[in-house]
């Protein structure tokens, strides 16, 4: 079994522990966080929804993004990927919701935001953290390295854990 079907089956047993559900919302892995969870059987015991919003336009209508932090921060920032976790947890009536937004490449970087810049968000009831991180490799690379921080952030917020630890 690989690394992120390991991750996902792991999740599944904390998240059934707990008795507890997660939702996704994601931008440049484009699902991958969903189907690595989907990929355990059984998984729609713990897994409500997942969202994939690739346009800023999607974001709003199907998180709730407000429209002007887009123009104020960017897309690819910790506010935006806050509010994609807080709006994917609340629409999907999860426990638990992961949230990411970056530049996989091999275009779209920028000296503020090069390729391999992602920012990732979990949220719970009680709180919100996000975590930048710079993922070397291609674009396959940034994109499998930011499921797995994902799938193991989860991982620690299900056992109680401050997510973006690690």
């Amino acid at each position: 079994m690989d690394v992120i079907s390991t991750l996902s089956a792991r999740l599944g047993e904390q998240l059934l522990a707990c008795q507890a559900s997660v939702a996704t919302a994601e931008s440049c892995t484009g699902g991958g966080i969903a189907e690595a969870i989907t990929r355990t059987a059984g998984s729609s015991a713990w897994f409500e929804a997942g969202y994939v919003t690739y346009s800023n336009r999607q974001k709003t209508a199907q998180l709730g993004v407000p429209e002007g932090l887009f123009a104020q921060v960017g897309a690819v920032s910790r506010e935006v990927v806050e509010a994609m976790a807080q709006g994917a947890r609340e629409r999907a009536q999860a426990r638990f919701s992961v949230a990411v937004s970056g530049v996989a490449g091999p275009t779209g970087g920028s000296d503020a935001k090069p390729v391999g810049t992602v920012w990732l968000a979990w949220a719970w009831p009680e709180g919100c953290v996000a975590q930048y991180c710079h993922f070397d490799g291609d674009r396959e690379s940034v994109r499998r390295q930011a499921v797995v921080h994902a799938l193991e952030g989860l991982s620690r917020l299900a056992v109680g854990e401050n997510p973006a630890q690690g």
